[in-house]
């Protein structure tokens, strides 16, 4: 197994380390000189060794190249993020899921390595593994060892229910993810329980989280507030102080990916925050969603039209920035809006809210009137 990955990243040139969040930046000569280096079986050069040594504590020294550094290929795009669902399956059932109903279907594993081959040869560098619940998928592990073997930077979300069973663990440690983030759902057994809709939530999120800690894992985590656990937000943030690990809070609930407002009214009002004005982003242009059939879409939320990467591969990408270009326009009722400079949500996200019919001051400037 590689220990570094030197890769393309636009007009720059990274060296990373799997599961590190931190990069070295080099010229582009000095990359083309690694790769005639491991085509001739030489050692690291001494350039290298130095600042690898200082960012990660790695010796390199005396080391052939094409033993120690996968390199990359640029992508034909400019794609180097993008998410994957393994699967929409889930062993929590949350008050608030975005989701609907959670089937547990996708791609067998011969689909999966194609969709991370495809990924691999866009240009993709940072792989978010999504769910439903990604660690319950059975073919995670072997996804997510191909994923590191193939030069991604691999981040997990997970609601950390299956951290505390020493296989999973383990895997981690040896292929450590960039980063970890874990969901939080309440202090309390009563609460967290509550807001999962399965008894012993709870109990199995503790223990894969202090797991997870001791492995010293990156984390951080995700504070989840509704109307059933806003009483104990003060408690999720000590707890998440007490550990000493970075959060970030989410209390705007959305609609359904199917436009759905069933997880609406468990919005906790004192909570709901104003978004900043939506500026654009890089959704379909350096970034891509794939669901777990291997559909790319430029998101999570604007998943229609969308592009079949089993069947079309690397060059299906090549449609997605005109999508994306199409699917931010304003149209409807916001097409023609006074207050369009200043709102606060992209087109997709307005679209499922306006399917869903939910209250215009949960996205919209005119609701504040």
């Amino acid at each position: 197994m590689h220990e570094l990955v030197a890769t393309p990243f636009g007009d720059r040139r990274l060296v990373l380390r799997p599961g590190s969040p931190k990069a070295l930046q080099i010229s582009n000569a000095r990359f083309d000189e690694l790769r005639s280096t491991a085509a001739s079986s030489s050692s690291v050069p001494q350039w290298l060794v130095e600042p690898v040594r200082a960012q990660w504590q790695v010796d390199v020294a005396d080391r052939r190249v094409d033993d120690v550094i996968l390199l990359r290929e640029a992508g034909p795009y400019e794609f180097s993020r993008a998410t994957w669902e393994i699967n929409l399956g889930c062993d929590l059932d949350c008050v608030m899921c975005y989701l609907g109903k959670k089937r547990f279907e996708g791609l067998d594993m011969d689909g999966k390595r194609r969709l991370l081959a495809v990924m691999r040869d866009a240009g993709v560098i940072w792989l978010q593994i999504t769910g439903g619940e990604p660690l319950i998928d059975s073919d995670f592990p072997e996804s997510y060892r191909l994923a590191h073997e193939l030069g991604m930077q691999v981040e997990i979300l997970s609601n950390g229910s299956r951290l505390h069973k020493d296989h999973v663990l383990n895997m981690l440690r040896t292929y450590p993810p960039t980063k970890l983030t874990l969901s939080m759902y309440g202090a309390t057994a009563d609460t967290y329980d509550a807001v999962t809709r399965r008894r012993g939530a709870f109990g199995r999120f503790q223990a894969g989280l202090h797991g997870a800690v001791a492995a010293g894992l990156n984390l951080d985590l995700s504070l989840i507030f509704v109307r059933q656990n806003a009483h104990e937000a003060e408690a999720m943030r000590d707890w998440a102080r007490q550990l000493g690990l970075p959060f970030r809070e989410y209390a705007n609930i959305s609609p359904t990916i199917h436009g759905t407002a069933e997880p609406l009214p468990e919005q906790s009002p004192e909570y709901l925050t104003h978004r900043q004005p939506f500026t654009g982003c890089p959704a379909g242009v350096t970034f891509f969603h794939a669901d777990p059939f291997g559909r790319a879409s430029i998101c999570k939320v604007g998943r229609e039209p969308n592009i079949d990467l089993i069947a079309e591969g690397v060059e299906g990408l090549s449609r997605l920035g005109a999508i994306a270009e199409s699917l931010m326009l304003r149209t409807g009722g916001c097409s023609g809006c006074k207050l369009s400079s200043t709102c606060r949500v992209c087109r997709p996200m307005a679209k499922i809210l306006q399917e869903a019919e939910a209250p215009l001051r949960n996205y919209c400037r005119h609701g504040e009137r």
